[in-house]
């Protein structure tokens, strides 16, 4: 069943432990849940989302638990991120991975993105747990692998964090959900970002734990884009790294994803709805940023850039940070760029798959273009 009692109940079953902690949560929950009950969801698709949700609510209460157990863990200081922000497709997972190959920055891998709670007791399984779902991914879903992986092992973006406070753009990538999708417009995603710092205060406190070395933490998601005052707020000594590309391409990415992630959760679809929708998202998105940034020290890197030289583009964000780009911190940079995940080909996508066509892209960033891409 998809109701709030239905899925804490069972959260609290498979964890057994009760307190889920601040209940600002109930709210966007609740309209996430009636949401997928009006959508017309797949008997898989529904089972999946709702395990989802289940799984964000597990980590809640594993989370709440740590905590009341270790309450110093509220005192981890998560100083001066690196925040690598833009469109989906414009070089963020390069720019993010490069950085992370200096020891001196801290990530969030994607094992710890998946499951950033450890269990209570018993050992700690979630790095093999992640590296078994990497393959069946491969196997099982190659069109999804290949348009968005997520390797077990390397630097991940925050965004399941934002999605397990139930404040997010997630769920309508997953299927069309009109009724969460317009209600989200009007919330405060303040309570999200508190509970990303919390979660990262959580992942330091037990990388040290682990006797890892801690540093200044690399983030990224493309989402914060929508929200740059509420991660101003959580981060208050951040620095910004955006990434640019032409919306062209971009959205048609997005929009291929999207209709990607339609299709494994809907019983049926329209391309053209996922293509109207990513492109007004993304539209709102950046018109929201491009009102903020003003506000925040930041970084503008532009894609083509990036793959031409993309070390001499992280040392643009060295010199703005005031760090040292050393001749360790190159060198492994270039080393990873050596060995990283090869990619597979990408299911071919266009535009007019969804509906759009390049004028109308053209004409609904004409603002983003100007500023960032004249």
């Amino acid at each position: 069943m998809l109701t709030v009692d239905s899925v804490v109940a069972s959260a609290r079953r498979r964890e057994e432990l009760d307190d889920l902690g601040d209940p600002v949560f109930v709210e966007p929950l609740g309209a996430l849940l009636d949401a997928y009950a009006a959508a017309d969801l797949s008997e898989t698709g529904s089972r999946i989302l709702r395990g989802n949700v289940v799984q964000s609510l597990r980590m809640r209460l594993r989370t709440v638990e740590w905590l009341r157990r270790h309450p110093e863990i509220a005192d981890e200081v998560i100083a001066a991120p690196v925040v690598v922000v833009g469109m989906m497709r414009s070089g963020t997972t390069l720019l993010q991975r490069l950085l992370a190959a200096d020891d001196r920055f801290t990530c969030a891998l994607g094992w710890e993105v998946q499951e950033p709670a450890p269990p209570l007791t018993g050992p700690d399984e979630r790095l093999a747990a992640a590296l078994a779902r990497e393959e069946q991914m491969r196997t099982w879903a190659p069109d999804l692998f290949a348009i968005h992986p997520m390797y077990a092992q390397e630097a991940e973006e925050e965004i399941v964090f934002l999605s397990d406070a139930f404040l997010s753009h997630v769920p309508e990538a997953y299927a069309h959900v009109p009724t969460y999708r317009s209600w989200i417009d009007d919330q405060s995603f303040a309570p999200a970002y508190t509970w990303l710092k919390l979660v990262l205060q959580l992942l330091q406190w037990h990388k040290k734990q682990r006797g890892e070395r801690v540093g200044r933490w690399v983030l990224k998601t493309p989402a914060h884009l929508g929200y740059l005052p509420e991660l101003l707020a959580a981060f208050p000594d951040l620095h910004l790294v955006h990434m640019h590309r032409d919306p062209r391409d971009t959205i048609a990415s997005g929009a291929s994803l999207n209709a990607t992630l339609h299709a494994m959760h809907m019983a049926s679809f329209g391309p053209g709805v996922v293509g109207a929708e990513w492109l007004e998202r993304m539209g709102w998105t950046n018109d929201r940023a491009l009102a903020a940034r003003d506000r925040l020290p930041a970084t503008d890197i532009e894609f083509s850039d990036a793959v031409a030289d993309p070390v001499g583009q992280v040392a643009r964000v060295y010199a703005a940070v005031g760090l040292d780009l050393t001749a360790d911190a190159e060198a492994a940079m270039r080393h990873w760029l050596e060995v990283r995940p090869r990619e597979t080909a990408r299911p071919s996508y266009c535009l007019e798959d969804y509906g759009l066509t390049p004028a109308q892209v053209d004409e609904r960033f004409a603002a983003y273009n100007e500023r960032f891409r004249a």
